[in-house]
């Protein structure tokens, strides 16, 4: 078999669970009005289908003062057992087992439902940096409330059919919050020496055992270090473990805290960190307890899991974003496959990246993720058509794939000898290198749906006339801008980003990098050029550095700027430059900001379409569809959505 130990079934509890494969709970932004929906059951499905052992659904609210977000699960009446009933016979219909988050964030409250701001209740009145909230501290009455409310939680899920719970103690939620001595400062039965803080979750454990009884799953997530000054350590937390085990089916293991931009970072840790850098926790705590410990973090192919399996490390591996990126991802690993599995590259862009913005789950490289319903199941082409698609970057690629996959005769031409595009250049920036996944993930995609792939060839009209096909499909991609209002004399030191990605620049020591577009370019080249031993400036015309990134992506490439000791500049508009001197306007004063002793002057000031034979084609009496950049330029993200739904056009 391949994987032998990974795809072994497991025992938790009395229930039996077919492979250590893990969807861990994670918050879709599908469901909305507080219960399971279509979409929800659909986005499940999916990766049941694909052959994942276990999922355990976003956290659902145990009380009304646990909506920490306007499009939470809650189970705070019989409402929500419909949903999970349907969620629980759809995913058991394809031998996956479901088990239920239960939720309260104390103080760590994002939004409310009407855009007021919301009460928050933690243990004590221990303000929460990272949103700003400063909690009412809990009376005994409501936390009797709040933990009667997980135990109605847990009946209702089990009267659903759900398989177990999992008791949310991870990423500085309330029970974190009681655990933690900086946050919990109550002179009650409930705070002070380790024993009276763990008695809230020893209370939620009793509460919940009662409402379900001996047969029912009842497991904790913890984070073991909350990766912050005043968060919980992995000494602290590992003794938490100990004193619980007896009470719990399972731990399941993670890092970092929702209280701290650089704790939240390990919510959903991006590609600059580590694969399985959790591991090793894990394996601490199998060493001192007898129940199954479950762990993730960065857990993207399964000979990585298999490796934490087979030596012991951990029983259950969490693979979330690498079967959100491929839900087939465990039978394609069974089943010889491997080579197929479309790798998650950490970008966080489509999956954190839209939770953080209020948008439904999604991922740069499989926009059918989150949209099972419209492109769950591959159509099959009513009419075979001559597909000729103009541009060998990620949405070119996607649409070619797509549009093979559905029975189609498709080409693909590519103008350079490499198929990627502007992943290319992504990739060669520091902490990025594993961008260049989408474009190994993508080429296997071209050659397993048949495409004919020709390198090195620029289309123009002849050779479109010459061809004939029945429609064509520009992917033509864009190039560097350099603002045509700026004042560059001629004289002035100045390249854009990817003449330094390509190696086509003599970069001086003082270097003030002008960013329009806030995003990981001008971040990126900051970092490349200080750690070649340069003085940087980043100057970015927008409130942030990285203004326009995934939130935990911005944050631990700012804390990697920082470190480095690049200077940044915000609200910095530029004006002009000379042979020795930039000029930059604040944007919102209008004031100079005038820097001297400049010896380069990077651009990063986005992209702009490349179009030219576009412009040639649209008055053509040819079928025409236009995707990616060299409609607008944009991201990867919609290059490869508009891929897709252009080949589902066809």
């Amino acid at each position: 078999m391949n994987f032998p130990n990974l795809f072994s079934p497991i025992t938790i509890g009395t229930l039996e669970i077919r492979n250590r494969i893990l969807s861990t709970g994670h918050d879709t932004t599908l469901p909305t009005d507080g219960t399971v929906n279509d979409a929800l059951l659909a986005y499940h499905e999916a990766r049941a289908k694909g052959g994942v052992g276990l999922i355990v659904s976003q956290v659902t609210g145990v009380h009304e003062t646990a909506r920490y977000t306007s499009h939470s699960l809650m189970g705070v009446d019989d409402g929500c057992i419909p949903g999970f009933r349907r969620l629980a016979d759809t995913v058991h219909a394809h031998g996956t087992k479901l088990f239920v988050q239960l939720f309260h964030p104390g103080r760590e409250i994002m939004e409310s439902l009407d855009g007021s701001a919301p009460v928050a209740y933690a243990p004590s009145v221990s303000p929460s940096e990272r949103f700003h909230v400063i909690p009412r501290a809990l009376s005994r009455i409501m936390i009797a409330d709040i933990v009667a409310g997980y135990g109605a939680t847990a009946a209702r899920v089990r009267k659903a059919g759900v398989d177990g719970v999992e008791i949310v103690a991870s990423h500085g939620y309330l029970p974190a919050q009681f655990l933690n001595p900086n946050v919990n400062r109550r002179d009650d039965e409930y705070g002070g020496a380790v024993d009276r803080r763990l008695r809230f979750l020893r209370e939620v454990i009793a509460a919940v055992r009662s409402a379900t009884g001996p047969d029912f799953v009842v497991g904790m997530r913890i984070s073991g270090d909350e990766k912050d000054p005043d968060g919980l350590t992995e000494e602290t937390s590992l003794d938490v473990i100990v004193k619980l085990a007896e009470e719990l089916d399972y731990v399941n293991v993670i890092a970092g805290t929702s209280a701290s931009l650089g704790g939240a970072t390990h919510i959903v840790p991006p590609m600059a960190v580590a694969n399985a850098y959790l591991a090793p926790f894990a394996e601490a705590v199998k060493q001192r307890v007898s129940i199954p410990v479950m762990v993730a973090g960065r857990i993207n192919q399964p000979q990585e899991a298999e490796a934490i399996i087979a030596s012991g490390q951990a029983d259950m591996c969490g693979m979330t974003r690498a079967l959100i990126c491929d839900p087939q991802m465990p039978v394609k690993a069974q089943t010889d496959r491997s080579d197929d599995i479309r790798a998650c590259i950490g970008c966080n862009q489509a999956c954190i990246g839209h939770f953080h913005k209020g948008y439904p789950i999604s991922c740069i490289q499989y926009p059918e993720s989150g949209r099972e319903r419209h492109y769950g199941t591959l159509l099959p082409a009513r009419v075979r058509k001559k597909v000729m698609v103009v541009g060998g970057g990620p949405g070119g690629m996607k649409a070619a794939a797509v549009a093979a996959q559905r029975g189609h005769a498709v080409t693909l031409y590519e103008a350079s000898s490499r198929l990627g595009g502007q992943a290319l250049l992504a990739q060669l920036l520091p902490g990025r290198s594993e961008f260049g996944g989408i474009v190994t993930n993508l080429s296997r995609e071209l050659e397993l749906a048949g495409v004919t792939v020709v390198r090195g060839a620029s289309v123009d009209r002849a050779l479109i006339d010459a061809e004939c096909p029945d429609v064509v499909i520009l992917a033509t991609g864009a190039k560097p801008r350099w603002p045509q209002s700026a004042e560059i004399s001629e004289d002035a030191p100045v390249v854009d980003a990817w003449q330094v990605l390509q190696g086509q620049a003599n970069v001086g020591s003082r270097v003030v990098i002008a960013d329009w577009r806030c995003d990981w370019v001008g971040v990126g080249i900051a970092e490349l050029l200080a750690e070649g031993g340069r003085h940087v400036r980043l100057a970015v015309n927008g409130l942030h550095a990285g203004e326009l990134l995934p939130g935990y992506v911005r944050d631990m490439a700012v804390a990697r700027l920082h470190r480095l000791g690049v200077e940044i500049i915000p609200y910095a508009r530029l004006f002009g430059c000379d042979s020795q001197t930039v000029y930059l306007q604040h944007t919102s004063s209008e004031e100079p900001i005038i820097i001297d002793d400049v010896d380069t002057l990077v651009l990063a000031q986005g992209q702009i379409s490349e179009c030219t034979l576009l412009d040639e084609l649209e008055s053509a009496d040819i079928a025409l569809v236009a995707i990616g950049d060299c409609v607008a330029a944009r991201t990867a993200e919609e290059a490869v959505l508009e891929g897709l739904k252009a080949a589902w056009t066809l």
